[in-house]
C-alpha cells in the first residue's frame, strides 16, 4: 500500500479543491469550510488566520458613541450563583444516569435529573424553577459544600450592571433582592437603595456541562448550562416598584429591566395580576428614558404572549435574547417560523432575521402603532445580529461588534481575543430571509460587520469567536447585552 507525504497530500487536496471549484464556482461556504477546515480560511499569503483578522477588524470598529450614557438603572432580579459541574452534583445527590424528559417546573430530585440530562444532549442553555423549597434548600446546601463550587454575582439584572459598572465613567444604580453575601459581591460603582436590601439571599444553582462531557450514555455536543432556583423574591418581582420609585432620585438615562421570566413559578392568578402591576410601574418611567428588556430561558407560552400582548414590549425602547427565547417567542404567538420545534445546530440566519423582522414589523415603532420597540439585539453562541428600526439607534457596528467580542474573551476568562483559543463557527454564506427573496452574503473577516435593510429596518450581523475551552457559560448573554448596549447611542425624538 503507497503511503503518501504529508506536502503530496497537501498538494494533492488544493488540486482537487481547485477542480471542485472550476466544476462547482456556486459552492457554499460551509462546504468549502468543511474541505479546507476552519483553519485555512485565510489569505492565499499565509498571514494572520481568520480569527486573529476578525478580531482585529473588530477593534477598529469599536468606538464609543458621540453621546455615551453617563446613568444606567438597572433592575430587578438579582442573587447569588453557586456555579458548578452538573455531572459532579448528580453524582453527589447519588442519582445514577437516566432518559432525559424536560420539565417545565422541577419537583424532585428525579425532574432535575431527567431535565438536566435533556438539555445536556442537545448542550442547550435552560433555566427552571425548584417548587419544593426544603428540598431546594437541601440540594443548595450540598452543591455550596461540594470541592470547586464557586459563588458569584447573579440574576439577569445583577449581571448587566456589574458588567456595566466595569466602566468607571457609568455609575450604575441596582435594584434586586441583595442580601449580605451578594453585597459583598458587587462592584463598588454599583449603588443599592436601601428598601432593596434583605437578611438572606437568594440563591441560583447553575449546574455546568463541558463540551464532550459524558454522564451515563450521553455526551454533550458543546458546553453549556442548566440553571434552577427556588426563588421567591425574583419570582413575584418584589423589587419592581422600589426600582421605579427609586428613578427619580437617581434620575438614569438609561434603564435596564429583566426577571420578568421568574414569574413562571407563580400561580397563573398571580402572574396575570403582577405582569399587569409592572405594565403599570414600566408606564411610570419618563418616556424620555429609553428601557431595554432582558428576556430569558421561558417554558409558559402563555406568560411570553402577554408579556408581548399585554402592553410590555409596547412600553419598551430594545430587547435583548437568544435562540431559545426567540423560537418560544414566535411559537407563542403562531409568528414565522412557528412550526419549527427546535433549532437543529447553529440557527438558520434568515429564519432569525425573519423572525425579528415580525417582531418589530407587528410589535415595534410604526407610524400605525404608537410602540416604542425599536431594538433587537439577538445573541446566539456562533453570531449575533442587532435589528434596529431606522432613525433611533446609532453606532450599531461597534455595539453589535462589542457584543460579539465579549462574547470570546468572556468566556475564555482573558482580557483581549486570543485567536489560537477561540474559533469561527458561523456559517460564512448565508440567505438574510426565508419568507421574502432575501439576498446571498457571504462573511470576509476583514470586514466583519454585514449590514442589510427591509423594509426600514436595519440588520447587522457578525461572527464570534467561540471560546473552544470556555471557563465559565453562566452570564454570557448579559454580558452580550450590557456590552452592546454601552456601545449603542439613542436619537433623541
Amino acid at each position: 500500500m503507497a503511503v503518501w507525504s504529508g506536502p503530496a497530500c497537501a498538494g494533492f487536496l488544493a488540486l482537487a479543491v481547485g477542480c471542485v471549484l472550476l466544476l462547482q464556482p456556486e459552492l457554499p461556504g460551509s462546504a468549502l469550510r468543511a474541505l479546507w477546515g476552519p483553519g485555512l480560511w485565510a489569505p492565499p499569503s499565509g498571514g494572520a488566520s481568520a480569527e486573529g483578522r476578525l478580531a482585529a477588524a473588530w477593534e477598529a470598529l469599536i468606538v464609543r458613541p458621540a453621546r455615551p450614557w453617563s446613568r444606567v438603572a438597572v433592575g430587578v432580579n438579582a442573587c447569588v450563583d453557586v456555579v458548578l459541574s452538573g455531572v459532579k452534583l448528580l453524582q453527589a445527590l447519588g442519582l445514577s444516569p437516566g432518559n432525559g424528559k424536560d420539565h417545565s417546573v422541577l419537583h424532585s430530585r428525579e425532574d432535575l435529573e431527567e431535565a438536566f440530562i435533556h438539555f445536556m444532549g442537545r448542550g442547550a442553555a435552560a433555566e427552571r424553577f425548584f417548587s419544593d423549597e426544603e428540598a431546594f434548600h437541601n440540594i443548595s446546601q450540598i452543591a455550596s459544600a461540594l470541592p470547586g463550587a464557586q459563588h458569584y454575582v447573579g440574576g439577569n439584572a445583577a449581571l448587566i450592571g456589574q458588567k456595566l459598572a466595569a466602566n468607571s465613567d457609568l455609575k450604575v444604580l441596582l435594584c434586586g433582592p441583595v442580601g449580605p453575601k451578594l453585597h459583598q459581591l458587587l462592584d463598588d460603582n454599583i449603588v443599592v437603595p436601601p428598601e432593596s436590601m434583605q437578611e438572606v439571599d437568594e440563591f441560583h444553582l447553575i449546574l455546568e456541562y463541558q463540551a464532550g462531557e459524558q454522564w451515563g450514555q450521553l455526551t454533550a455536543p458543546n458546553a453549556n448550562r442548566f440553571i434552577f432556583s427556588h426563588d421567591l423574591s425574583n419570582g413575584a418581582m418584589n423589587m419592581l416598584e422600589v426600582f421605579v420609585s427609586s428613578l427619580e432620585e437617581f434620575q438614569p438615562d438609561l434603564v435596564v429591566l429583566s426577571g420578568l421570566h421568574m414569574m413562571e413559578g407563580q400561580s397563573k392568578e398571580i402572574q396575570k395580576k403582577r405582569l399587569l402591576e409592572a405594565v403599570i410601574s414600566i408606564s411610570d418611567i419618563p418616556t424620555d428614558i429609553p428601557v431595554h428588556l432582558e428576556l430569558a430561558s421561558m417554558t409558559d407560552r402563555e406568560l411570553m404572549s402577554n408579556i408581548m400582548h399585554q402592553q410590555v414590549f409596547p412600553l419598551v425602547n430594545s430587547l435583548g435574547l437568544n435562540e431559545q427565547e426567540l423560537l418560544f417567542l414566535s411559537q407563542s404567538a403562531s409568528g414565522p417560523h412557528s412550526s419549527l420545534l427546535a433549532w437543529s445546530g447553529v440557527p438558520d440566519v434568515g429564519v432569525v432575521s425573519d423572525i425579528l423582522f415580525w417582531i418589530l414589523k407587528e410589535h415595534g415603532r410604526s407610524r400605525e402603532r404608537a410602540s416604542d420597540l425599536t431594538r433587537i439585539h439577538f445573541h446566539t453562541l456562533a453570531y449575533h445580529i442587532l435589528a434596529t428600526v431606522d432613525g433611533h439607534w446609532g453606532n450599531q457596528l461597534a455595539s453589535v461588534a462589542a457584543g460579539a467580542r465579549v462574547a470570546g474573551t468572556q468566556a475564555c476568562a482573558s482580557e483581549t481575543i486570543d485567536a489560537g483559543r477561540v474559533s469561527l463557527k458561523a456559517p460564512l454564506e448565508f440567505l438574510t430571509s426565508h419568507s421574502e427573496a432575501g439576498s446571498k452574503v457571504s462573511i470576509n473577516p476583514d470586514e466583519p460587520v454585514v449590514e442589510w435593510h427591509r423594509e426600514g429596518i436595519s440588520f447587522h450581523f457578525t461572527p464570534v469567536l467561540v471560546c473552544k475551552d470556555p471557563i465559565r457559560t453562566v452570564g454570557l448573554g448579559d454580558a452580550i447585552s450590557a456590552e452592546g448596549l454601552f456601545y449603542s447611542e439613542v436619537y433623541p425624538h
